[in-house]
């Protein structure tokens, strides 16, 4: 399962997951990746790979910066954080570890959600997983600061940790791409490293815009509708994405209309009904890597009820972008942008 957005946008989804499965496990972790997609076409496979190395690896700034500390800043839940030393850095999501290790601090870290699947963060010990935080795990590590988001949890483990006095930053997690440069700041603020920050926040925001240039245009200006789908097979969990999934914002940088959002959906997610696929009536569909896997590739989700009658279905459009990064809104978001545009735009070029 996805961290920080995800951990947010995806809250219903869990519970709709547990709901259907009758079981405590991760409803949302998935098995398998994007190569295992069975029936793929050659156009289908390309786009699982370039989302998939995409988001192999982070690109940290080209100087390291050195902290400047102490510091005291405010916390998503309304505290003040004082940060003496960030010689031993814990993020609890696997974005947030995105953005410190982007920065050039990943030497610091010395832990990682179970989320931080990058190339720089995948050899270090996991203290979390998800809603599952361990305070324990983290407490034996001897981090001199430790960062969150207002997902992580559980409570108790939060608690535990802040009463053994380890400066703890809470974020406020991703929504769009207006939350992108926020979240940088946030981190960046609390590492001593304002500058590193403000240059790191520049350059994804160059990056973005010179993506958002290149998409075509189409013909009579029309643009396409795509839908988000939230697939776990594994726990036959097949969930349609509305206005506060998180995919909103991204899907209209690439010019295209959230048709789940479009088509009425306010919250979240609800269960994929062949009448809200037929509402919605996507012309492509947005598809995480090992979600697509789940459902047995692009012949799976198109036998999945209503999928096979919607535009997107009978041309077998579909977008894949890796579950690592899809709705991270950070460092690596141009990648995300990038590979989004490709796919959707890949018989235009």
């Amino acid at each position: 399962m996805r961290r920080s957005r995800l951990a947010g946008a995806l809250v219903t989804a869990l519970a709709l997951a547990l709901a259907a499965t009758g079981c405590g496990g991760n409803g949302m972790s998935g098995t398998g990746d994007a190569g295992g997609a069975g029936g793929s076409s050659g156009t289908e496979r390309r786009a699982g790979a370039q989302a998939a190395d995409a988001a192999d690896r982070v690109e940290p700034l080209a100087a390291t910066p050195e902290p400047r500390l102490p510091v005291t800043v405010d916390s998503a839940d309304g505290r003040k954080v004082t940060v003496t030393s960030t010689d031993r850095i814990v993020p609890l999501t696997g974005s947030l570890s995105e953005i410190v290790f982007t920065l050039g601090l990943g030497k610091r870290v010395v832990a990682r959600d179970i989320t931080a699947t990058f190339e720089q963060a995948a050899k270090l010990p996991v203290v979390t997983r998800a809603h599952d935080v361990s305070a324990e795990g983290v407490l034996s590590l001897r981090p001199t600061l430790v960062l969150a988001d207002t997902t992580t949890g559980p409570a108790e483990a939060i608690g535990q940790i802040r009463a053994a006095g380890i400066p703890l930053l809470v974020v406020a997690p991703a929504k769009s791409l207006g939350d992108v440069g926020r979240r940088i700041d946030a981190v960046a603020g609390a590492l001593g490293a304002t500058a590193a920050g403000t240059e790191l926040k520049e350059r994804t925001e160059r990056r973005i815009a010179a993506v958002r240039k290149d998409i075509p245009a189409r013909e009579g200006g029309r643009e396409p509708r795509v839908a988000f789908l939230y697939l776990r097979g594994s726990a036959s969990v097949y969930l349609l994405g509305g206005a506060d999934s998180g995919a909103s914002s991204l899907l209209e940088a690439a010019g295209a209309v959230d048709a789940g959002k479009e088509s009425g959906l306010t919250k979240d997610f609800t269960p994929i009904t062949s009448e809200a696929l037929a509402k919605a009536a996507p012309d492509a569909i947005l598809v995480m890597t090992k979600g697509l896997a789940s459902v047995d590739g692009v012949d799976g989700l198109v036998k999945i009820p209503g999928v096979a009658e919607t535009p997107a279905g009978m041309d077998r459009r579909v977008i894949s972008v890796e579950d690592g990064v899809l709705l991270n809104y950070g460092p690596r978001t141009d990648e995300v942008l990038k590979s989004i545009v490709e796919q959707l735009y890949a018989d235009e070029k």
